[in-house]
């Protein structure tokens, strides 16, 4: 196979760990911290989780290791979307089990969950884990969305444990694939399986995160992926000077990405999710937001610019939420009859006649794709599939609307030519930056200690990250810690919460405060792409972020 010259230098690249990790691994000692509880509905949680509600966080420390002495092995699984890093998890789990002793063993289930029930795997050796260190993708053992939720599964699961004699599972994904590992933790301890079930938090929307969790992997090269993009855009539109360019970028249930991809290229217009909701602004005041920039922008000349649109924010604005709402809950309580309508003037009628009188008021007076798309095929939890809606469009009609209003009554006399894009795939496979390979090898060789010292139903941690990776604390923390309930397909499930941005917080204060002037004339910045040789202030920095959280 032919390789490029990044992928032959990426392949010898190692990765930093935490001095801590550093050490030999029987000088490594776990310390246990505060007791912990869910973020919320504690006795609800308490009660569905009882054999692994109320667990310590864990920080490991030079000390005597208590770590058991056993042949290890442990099965992976790759769960959800794509997030630059993950192979480098499965590299750095690899190395800490052949470093505590050669005899261990990693088997990789294929294509998510679904390998695990279905007994589909690979045993990974040195030859084959070489090939995917420090690469972007998934392909290693690939990936799925099934979800471990039933009782049957569960035993399915511990079968297959059982005749590998499996002494723990490792589970890679975001919020609802770490629910999942939790539920399947639980099972495992009440069943007395004796095998262990760690998470390590993945997500490029960068939603999975409290005050241990700092970032999940793949924030980084994603939104540094997305800011080269959106540079590039800028670049081109300051020379061209002729098109407004309106970019939706993902994060379906936070708007992180946004936020770091604005304050990575200063673009005229970023608008935020939750500062919409917060405001209970409807899409003609988002819309006016806009408009009021390219007005100014064209009194000064200026008949061009960028707007970044969160993936998710039509969710967040109060009538479409309210109406997505009931949509998600006909479509779950009424599934076979919405299902058996196919005319597009029935559907129609269906909802005219489900709905509420308000919410039905806004689907109507949306243009007609867009309600197409709100009634497309739900995602795997029962919701609208945000990233179909194509918002950008939504709020480039708008915006025209508008403006030809003003121009008739002559308050605008400038040009609206625009152009419209999504960046997605872009961003989840692209080779981890440098941070982003050090964090999930340090996340990887975590989830191991966390094994060896005979934890279960915990998320592997990484944190202090804004600092050197020397300087990296390495722990871990429960998953229930994380969770509350909330309403999937009309039923309250346990789930891990979302992080939403923070209004208060150091990053959006930073874009509040520049964001009038950003409107009106043109600041750009053009981050370009990822490097990883060179100075450190340049190819190790971590994202606008993270840096901003800590700044003291």
């Amino acid at each position: 196979m032919d390789l490029s010259p990044l992928q032959k230098a990426r392949y010898e690249y190692q990765p930093k760990l935490p001095s801590m990790l550093r050490h030999e691994i029987g000088e490594i000692e776990a310390v246990e911290g505060k007791t912990t509880e869910s973020v919320s509905d504690q006795e609800e949680i308490k009660k569905l989780f009882p054999n692994t509600y109320g667990m310590k966080e864990v920080e490991f420390k030079k000390g005597k290791s208590h770590a058991k002495k056993r042949k290890e092995v442990v099965g992976v699984i790759l769960s959800g979307g794509q997030a630059p890093g993950g192979h480098n998890v499965i590299t750095g789990l690899y190395d800490a089990l052949k470093k505590a002793s050669k005899e261990n063993v990693l088997l990789g289930f294929k294509q998510g969950p679904s390998g695990l029930l279905d007994d589909d795997y690979i045993e990974l050796t040195d030859d084959y884990i070489n090939m995917f260190r420090n690469t972007g993708g998934f392909d290693i053992i690939g990936s799925g969305r099934t979800k471990l939720e039933t009782e049957e599964q569960f035993a399915v699961a511990a079968e297959v444990c059982k005749k590998h004699g499996i002494t723990a599972i490792v589970i890679i994904g975001g919020d609802d694939s770490n629910t999942n590992a939790a539920v399947l933790a639980e099972y495992f301890a009440k069943t007395n399986s004796g095998v262990q079930v760690i998470g390590c938090p993945k997500t490029i929307d960068g939603d999975l995160k409290n005050d241990v969790i700092e970032v999940s992997f793949g924030f980084d090269t994603a939104t540094k992926t997305y800011s080269e993009l959106i540079g590039n855009i800028e670049r081109d539109a300051n020379s061209a000077k002729k098109y407004w360019h309106f970019i939706k970028v993902m994060g379906r249930s936070a708007s992180h990405i946004a936020l770091e991809c604005a304050l990575e290229t200063q673009p005229n217009i970023c608008l935020i999710s939750e500062e919409v909701e917060k405001k209970q602004m409807s899409l003609s005041d988002i819309a006016d937001v806009v408009v009021s920039s390219v007005v100014k922008r064209a009194e000064k000349g200026l008949n061009y610019g960028v707007v970044i649109v969160p993936e998710g924010l039509i969710e967040f604005v109060p009538e479409v939420k309210k109406l997505i709402g009931e949509l998600n809950d006909i479509v779950a309580l009424k599934k076979d009859e919405f299902n058996a309508i196919s005319e597009w003037d029935e559907k129609y009628a269906f909802m005219k006649k489900n709905l509420t009188a308000e919410s039905f008021g806004v689907f109507a007076s949306l243009p007609l794709e867009i309600e197409k798309q709100l009634l497309m095929d739900r995602d795997p939890h029962g919701n609208v599939q945000v990233s179909r809606i194509e918002t950008e469009k939504l709020l480039i009609a708008l915006c025209e609307v508008k403006l030809k209003e003003l121009k008739k009554e002559g308050k605008y006399n400038g040009k609206f030519s625009t152009l419209s894009h999504f960046f997605g795939y872009e961003g989840r496979c692209a080779f981890p930056s440098n941070f982003d390979a050090d964090y999930c090898y340090s996340l990887g060789y975590n989830a191991f200690m966390l094994i060896s010292n005979g934890y279960t139903g915990y998320l592997s941690t990484i944190s202090n990250l804004s600092k050197s990776a020397d300087e990296w604390k390495a722990g871990g923390i429960p998953i229930t810690k994380m969770m509350n309930l909330e309403q999937r397909s009309g039923v309250k499930k346990p789930v891990i919460k979302k992080a939403l941005v923070e209004l208060d917080g150091k990053p959006f204060a930073y874009f509040a405060s520049h964001r009038d002037k950003w409107a009106v004339e043109t600041c750009f910045t053009f981050p370009g792409a990822i490097q990883y040789y060179g100075p450190s202030s340049v190819c190790d920095i971590p994202t606008r972020t993270l840096s901003l959280e800590h700044q003291e």
